[in-house]
C-alpha cells in the first residue's frame, strides 16, 4: 500500500500543473497561496515555480513582490506601477460581452512589465532570439508572421490560425495582419507594448477600432465611446487558446489579442 501511495504522489509531482507549488511550499503554505498566484504557476510552469513570503518564485532563483501593500491606487497608478496582484484587480470574462466596458475597466491592460520581461526578454535582442516564423491561415491568407516560441505562443497561434482557416466568411478580418512583434512603447506612455514580447497579434486594422484613433489623442483620462466591428467567433477562437481581446477594454483595441492564459483560467 505504501509503495502504491509513493508512486501516486510521484506521478502527481511530475504531471500536475500545480506540482511546482508543492515542491516549494509546505501544506500550510499551499492553503494561503493567492488564487491568482496559483494561476501564474499553472500557466507559466517554465518560469514561475512557487510562492512564499508574499513573493512569486521563479525558476532562476529570483523573486518578485506579490502585493506592495499600497491601497486605493488610482487608475493611472495601476497602469504605470502595478504589483503582481494588481494585474488581477479587474477580472477578464471570456465569451460574449454583456455590456460595453465601464469607465476605465481594462481587464488585462494592467500589466507588470518586469514579469513579462523575465519570460520573454529584457531587450529587443533577447526577444528576437526566441521568435519563430509561422504561416497565418495558410488556406485563406498565407501571410508569414513572427511570434515568440516562449510559453508555446507560436504553437497556440498556429492552433488559432488552423481554426480560423475554416471560416472563409471571416477572411476580410484576418487578411493583412496589422502586426505581431514590434519593440516599442505604447503610444503616449513609457510602458512597453506587449508587441515588444512577440506574444500578441493585431488583425486587419481596416475593420478594427482603437480608442486613440477615435479621440485623436493619447490621454488615458479622456472619455471614449466604445466601438467594435470584430465578429464574436474570432474572439471565441482566440480565447479558447489563451488569448485575451482588447475589445473588452474601455480603452478598446479591437484588433488586439495577447497571450494571457492566467486571465482565462
Amino acid at each position: 500500500m505504501r509503495l502504491i501511495l509513493e508512486i501516486v504522489v510521484g506521478w502527481f509531482l511530475i504531471t500536475h500543473p500545480l506540482a511546482n507549488v508543492y515542491r516549494h511550499t509546505t501544506k500550510v503554505d499551499i492553503d494561503t497561496i493567492p488564487t491568482a498566484a496559483q494561476k501564474l504557476i499553472k500557466c507559466y510552469p517554465d518560469y514561475v515555480t512557487g510562492f512564499a513570503d508574499n513573493q512569486l518564485l521563479f525558476k532562476d532563483g529570483s523573486r518578485m513582490i506579490w502585493d506592495d501593500g499600497i491601497k486605493n491606487k488610482s487608475y493611472q497608478a495601476l497602469l504605470d506601477d502595478p504589483d503582481m496582484k494588481d494585474m488581477f484587480s479587474q477580472p477578464y470574462e471570456g465569451g460574449l460581452p454583456k455590456n460595453s466596458p465601464a469607465k476605465n475597466f481594462d481587464p488585462g491592460r494592467i500589466r507588470n512589465g518586469m514579469f513579462f520581461s523575465k519570460m520573454y526578454g529584457v531587450t529587443k535582442q533577447q526577444v528576437e532570439k526566441n521568435l519563430a516564423t509561422i504561416v497565418w491561415c495558410p488556406k485563406l491568407i498565407g501571410q508569414k508572421i513572427r511570434v515568440t516560441r516562449v510559453n508555446g505562443v507560436d504553437k497556440k497561434l498556429i492552433a488559432v490560425s488552423k481554426e480560423l482557416d475554416e471560416h472563409p466568411e471571416l477572411k476580410k478580418y484576418l487578411d493583412n495582419i496589422g502586426g505581431t512583434f514590434a519593440w516599442r512603447n505604447i503610444a503616449g506612455t513609457h510602458r512597453p507594448s506587449m508587441h515588444s514580447f512577440g506574444m500578441t497579434i493585431d488583425i486587419n486594422i481596416k475593420y478594427s477600432d482603437y480608442w486613440q484613433w477615435a479621440c485623436k489623442c493619447t490621454n488615458e483620462n479622456t472619455d471614449v465611446l466604445y466601438q467594435n466591428r470584430i465578429p464574436q467567433v474570432i474572439v471565441d477562437i482566440f480565447e479558447k487558446h489563451g488569448f485575451i481581446w482588447g475589445g473588452k477594454w474601455y480603452h478598446y483595441d479591437t484588433m488586439h489579442f495577447e497571450y494571457r492564459p492566467e486571465l482565462l483560467n
